[in-house]
């Protein structure tokens, strides 16, 4: 019997995260590479993870370092740090959970957070204005 397809949900934070990548590539002046992204996510990224929800590699395979991120994951609920998961597709890093249900009810995929690679970096310029000489 094949396995079955995980619904795969939109989280309202992964939709505000769509939108700072939105407005991110629109200053980049790269609009259309906002348009290719949600064409993978319907072809290729969505139907990945109805098929196999454990594709992307454990987040705490990697644990974060900084002390505002380990607040962050001491503050969810116990067991929850364990089942995120991170997808890297192309330019793009999502985090997102797989909940198992019981037999009457359809698994899901929990997409919570897409950053672009380059939002990841810091604004060097902003954070540290050049000083007149």
């Amino acid at each position: 019997m094949a396995d079955p397809l995980y619904r795969v949900e939109l989280t309202a934070s992964f939709l505000q995260s769509l939108d700072a990548i939105e407005a991110f590539l629109a200053e980049a002046d790269a609009g259309f590479a906002f348009d290719d992204l949600l064409a993978e996510l319907r072809a290729t990224v969505i139907p990945n993870l109805r098929r196999f929800p454990r594709i992307g590699r454990r987040y705490l395979a990697n644990p974060p370092q900084s002390a505002e991120a380990l607040a962050q994951l001491a503050s969810l609920p116990a067991g929850a740090p364990d089942a995120l998961r991170e997808y890297l597709h192309g330019d793009y890093l999502m985090l997102y959970t797989v909940v198992d249900a019981p037999a009457d009810a359809k698994p899901s995929v929990y997409l919570l957070s897409i950053r672009h690679h380059r939002q990841l970096s810091f604004d060097f310029a902003r954070l540290w204005p050049a000083t007149k000489q």
